[in-house]
C-alpha cells in the first residue's frame, strides 16, 4: 500500500451483532429527501492509487468500531510541495453505504461521491472499485494553526502550533500567522491532522475570518438560541431551551472548542451523517471520533483561520494539480473564470493546459488533478 500518512490502515471489522448504522440509515434517508440532491458528476481522472486490502466479507462498522478508527498525520510537505495523501481504492461490499465507508476513512459520502462520478449514497453497486479522495492540496494560507477551507468543508490543522499568551480571565492574545518565522518557543509544525466538517445551512453562512482558540469545554450544555427553539417548535411541536451536556440527542456531542469568532465552535455531534452536509445552525460539526482527538490536541490560544477557497492549485514534485470544489456560497459568478484569475495571481498560467483545467473545473471532483501539458507523472505515455 502506498501512503504517506503516518500510521498503517486497520484490518476490517467482522460483522456486528446490531450496527448503529442501520438507525441513522433510517433517519437520514428522511433527512436526505430534504436537504440533498446529489448531482451527477463526470468521471475523474485517476492518479496515485493504492490498493486497500478490505476482507471482502465486513458487514457494517458499528459505533464501537469508529470510537477506535486510528488518526493519522500527514507529514508536512518541505519545499513548494503542497500536497498531502493519496488517492486509495476500496471495493464496495454489499450492505455499504457512502456514510459509513467515507466516516470509517476520514472522508465523508459528498466526497466520495463527487470523486465517483456521483455514485449512489445509499446503494452504491456491490463489488465496484471507488476511489477514496484521501489526497489533497493544502490551501493556500501560511502553515500553522487550524485552517479551515469552507467550500472543502475540511479542515487542517498543523501540529504541533504556536499559541498566544494566555492572561487573567481566559484572554488570550492570538498567536499570528507569520509565514517563515519562528513562533512562540519556537514551535515549527511537522505533520498535519485533516478532518471532514458539517457546515451551516445555506441560511446560516460560515464567515471568512481569523480566530483564536478561546476555551475547550467536555460534555457541553447546548443552551438553545431563541430562533432555534422557535424553529423546532414549529417544525416538531416542541422543543427545549436547554438540552444537558450527557444527554444523548445534545447537538453539540462530547466535546467543544470555543473561538473568539462570536456564535462558532468546533463541536461534536449527535448525527455523524450529517458530517460532509450544510445542515447545521452554523457552528463546525465532526465524527464524535474526530472532535475527541482533535480537542485532545488543540491548545487554547492556538490560532486559525476560515477561508473561501473552492479552486486550489498545488505541487508535487515538479508536477503541477488543481483541487476544485463547489462555489458553496455562490461567492463568485463563474468558477471557471475564478479559476483563471486565481491561477494568473498565482503566476501559473504559462504552465497550464487551460483545456485540462476547464474541465477539472467542470467535473468539481474535489481530487487533485494534474493540468500540465502532457501525460501525468507515472501514466501510461
Amino acid at each position: 500500500m502506498q501512503t504517506d500518512r503516518i500510521g498503517t490502515i486497520p484490518p476490517n471489522a467482522t460483522a456486528p451483532a446490531e450496527p448503529f448504522t442501520r438507525i441513522y440509515r433510517q433517519l437520514a434517508r428522511g433527512f436526505m429527501k430534504r436537504f440533498i440532491n446529489i448531482a451527477a458528476r463526470l468521471l475523474p481522472a485517476v492518479m496515485l492509487i493504492a490498493l486497500v486490502a478490505i476482507p471482502a466479507a465486513h458487514g457494517a462498522w458499528t459505533e464501537d468500531e469508529f470510537e477506535k478508527r486510528p488518526l493519522y498525520a500527514y507529514p508536512l510537505p518541505r519545499g513548494k510541495d503542497d500536497i498531502i495523501g493519496n488517492l486509495i481504492t476500496y471495493q464496495i461490499q454489499k450492505g455499504d453505504t457512502l456514510l459509513d465507508v467515507g466516516r470509517w476513512f476520514g472522508v465523508t459520502a459528498k466526497e466520495i461521491s463527487n470523486a465517483n462520478a456521483g455514485i449512489d449514497w445509499w446503494a452504491p453497486p456491490a463489488g465496484r472499485v471507488i476511489v477514496l479522495p484521501d489526497e489533497h492540496i493544502l490551501p493556500n494560507t501560511p502553515r500553522v494553526g487550524i485552517v479551515m477551507n469552507i467550500p472543502e468543508m475540511r479542515i487542517y490543522y498543523y501540529f504541533p502550533s504556536p499559541t498566544g499568551p494566555i492572561h487573567s480571565k481566559a484572554k488570550v492574545t492570538p498567536a499570528k500567522f507569520v509565514p517563515g518565522k519562528k513562533h512562540s518557543g519556537g514551535v515549527t509544525p511537522s505533520v498535519v491532522y485533516s478532518f471532514p466538517v458539517g457546515l451551516g445551512r445555506f441560511d446560516w453562512k460560515t464567515p471568512e475570518g481569523v480566530f483564536t482558540v478561546r476555551g475547550k469545554t467536555r460534555n457541553p450544555t447546548w443552551v438553545v438560541p431563541d430562533d432555534i427553539y422557535q424553529e423546532h417548535l414549529e417544525r416538531d411541536g416542541e422543543a427545549e431551551h436547554v438540552v444537558s451536556g450527557d444527554d444523548p440527542d445534545n447537538p453539540l456531542g462530547k466535546y467543544r472548542i470555543e473561538l473568539t469568532l462570536p456564535e462558532y465552535a468546533f463541536h461534536g455531534t449527535n448525527v455523524p451523517w450529517g458530517v460532509g452536509m450544510e445542515v447545521s445552525h452554523g457552528c463546525i460539526r465532526l465524527y464524535p471520533e474526530d472532535i475527541e482527538r482533535f480537542f485532545n490536541k488543540v491548545k487554547i490560544g492556538t490560532p486559525g483561520m476560515f477561508v473561501y477557497q473552492p479552486v486550489k492549485f498545488g505541487w508535487r514534485g515538479d508536477a503541477l494539480y488543481v483541487e476544485v470544489h463547489e462555489d458553496l456560497y455562490g461567492k463568485y459568478a463563474g468558477l471557471w473564470a475564478y479559476a483563471q484569475k486565481e491561477a494568473d495571481r498565482q503566476g501559473l498560467t504559462d504552465q497550464i493546459d487551460m483545456q485540462k483545467l476547464e474541465k477539472a473545473v467542470e467535473q468539481k471532483t474535489g481530487v487533485p488533478t494534474y493540468i500540465m501539458p502532457g501525460p501525468a507523472p507515472g501514466s501510461a505515455s
